[in-house]
């Protein structure tokens, strides 16, 4: 059984940032029923961002648009409580539209990093992210004094150590990596046990030497809580070939003796290509599954038998 250090700080390709090979996600931080199905008070929130700073992992991601702003203002808030950022500890936030106006522009970019400064207490950001840029045009993105350019820019004044690219269509991600302008790109929900949609992004960045944030590895929570608790995919309802391929890579799991979640999270840390899995934390509680999760060992013998189970490509997430 391979084993994989969570604790150590490692170069994140492209940067020169030293990160631990496991990160926290914090979008529910924020509080967002509609999307998560369940509310997280302030003081939880609180809690499990102490929790996340006691633990040893050292990379935490949020962005401006958690919540309007919710998740960074309730991270700031721990920060505070615990008079400062741990020594070495990467904190990522993104920068998003204006909530009001969907403005997207290179001006915006630059408010949106100064928005998530105030609410996070903070005067710099080790990694800073342009967050779904699919919202707007390639070619406004890239145009002169566009969002990327803008990105490129608060790295050059030293506003942000690192840039990174994270959003969903693997081909646009892509055309972003090719740009040459980002050290980072992260992808969510397209690289785990049932969709290897961004295999040709994680190679592509391999190849120009950008880091890679894998995101989203249990798609959503059902390669964590399974098909029948949980039989959603990428915050939609999963198509049957995959609610199958789930419910038989979990069988396998139980036949060796470790859970799909724990398959899932090392399925993304066993590939070298990826710098950081992301996963979510909603509790204080949580922190602890996930610390445990990616330290579980599993089984060799067991990945040939989940990779023929992977369902079909036109049945992934692209």
């Amino acid at each position: 059984m391979s084993q994989v250090d969570i604790f150590e700080r490692r170069p994140l390709t492209g940067t020169g940032l030293r990160v631990t090979p496991v990160g926290v996600g914090s979008s529910s931080l924020a509080s967002m029923p509609s999307h998560y199905g369940y509310e997280v008070t302030e003081e939880a929130a609180t809690a499990t961002v102490l929790r996340v700073f006691a633990s040893g992992l050292n990379l935490l991601d949020t962005s401006a648009g958690y919540g309007n702003g919710e998740s960074e203002r309730r991270i700031g808030k721990a920060i505070a409580a615990a008079g400062g950022l741990p020594a070495g500890f990467v904190l990522a936030s993104k920068a998003d539209p204006d909530p009001v106006t969907k403005d997207f522009s290179g001006e915006q970019v630059r408010r949106s990093l100064h928005g998530s400064l105030e609410r996070l207490g903070v005067d710099r950001l080790p990694l800073y992210m342009l967050h779904d840029p699919e919202r707007i045009s390639f070619a406004d993105a890239t145009r002169p004094g566009g969002p990327v350019d803008v990105m490129v820019a608060l790295r050059e004044e030293g506003l942000v150590d690192a840039i990174a690219v994270a959003g969903g269509p693997v081909d646009l991600m892509r055309q972003y990596v090719a740009t040459d302008a980002f050290q980072v790109v992260l992808t969510h929900n397209r690289y785990n046990l049932l969709n290897r949609a961004a295999e040709p992004l994680l190679a592509e960045a391999a190849e120009r030497g950008v880091g890679v944030i894998n995101a989203a590895p249990f798609g959503g929570g059902l390669l964590a809580k399974g098909p029948d608790r949980h039989p959603r995919f990428a915050y939609r309802e999963a198509a049957a070939p995959l609610l199958d391929a789930a419910a038989a890579m979990q069988r396998a799991c139980a036949e060796a003796g470790v859970t799909l979640a724990a398959a899932a999270v090392r399925f993304s840390l066993r590939d070298p290509r990826v710098g950081v899995t992301l996963l979510g934390a909603s509790s204080p509680g949580r922190v602890g599954d996930i610390v445990a999760q990616a330290a579980a060992p599993v089984p060799e013998d067991l990945w040939p038998a989940l990779e023929r189970l992977v369902p079909a490509a036109e049945h992934w997430l692209s």
